[in-house]
């Protein structure tokens, strides 16, 4: 299975590479934000899963990073990309974008390896996740309700489509919601489940040694 989820996101890191290559330049936030939010909540949970105890895995420090401080650092990573100043930056230049993209590469499997961690981390995880999941839907909603364009004026092209700024921009936000803020709580809430499958395991366990009254 770990195989399989290293070659999945690979392929899938690969698509969304041809993809920001094939659209750069049009100045589509709707396409930028389907790439990071393919890379951050898609492929980094698929490799982080696929490297974990293999020889592929993290190096030593990396791995040991809590899901919180994981968190935050994707956190400062995402945000930092997304202030406009910084967002004209990466959109002019695709050495740049395809810098930002990477981040959000490293940041995503540090953290989803850290949720990964068995035992009592998956509590530790859940609650990454969860905050993770927070963090990304506030973006999400400024950036679909934001009253004006934060990063073009006029038209921008998504697709091969002619795209009002404000409208691809709204499209990014409900992206981020719609794939980023899902994705991590669905993780929190699937990594909560195991846990409790877990302890409710425990208990029935420790029942049944139990000398008989």
């Amino acid at each position: 299975m770990k195989r399989i989820a290293r070659i999945l996101g690979f392929i899938l890191l690969a698509v969304l590479g041809a993809t920001l290559l094939g659209g750069f330049g049009g100045g589509s936030f709707g396409l930028h934000m389907i790439v990071h939010m393919g890379i951050v909540a898609v492929v980094a949970p698929l490799l982080a899963y696929g490297v974990r105890g293999t020889r592929f895995d993290l190096p030593a420090g990396a791995a040991r990073i809590s899901p919180m401080l994981a968190s935050l650092v994707e956190l400062v990573i995402v945000w930092f990309w997304h202030f406009p100043a910084f967002r004209k930056i990466a959109d002019a230049s695709l050495a740049v974008s395809l810098l930002e993209q990477a981040s959000f590469l490293v940041a995503g499997v540090i953290l989803w390896h850290a949720c990964f961690r068995p035992g009592d981390g998956r509590l530790a995880g859940t609650i990454g996740l969860l905050f993770t999941s927070m963090h990304v839907t506030l973006l999400g909603v400024l950036l679909a309700l934001a009253p004006r364009p934060l990063y073009r004026v006029g038209d921008v092209t998504c697709f091969g489509i002619l795209l009002p700024a404000a409208a691809d921009q709204q499209i990014g936000g409900v992206v981020m919601l719609m794939v980023g803020a899902l994705a991590y709580l669905l993780g929190g809430i699937v990594l909560l489940a195991g846990l409790l499958r877990e302890d409710e395991a425990r208990c029935r366990s420790a029942g049944s040694i139990l000398p008989a009254s």
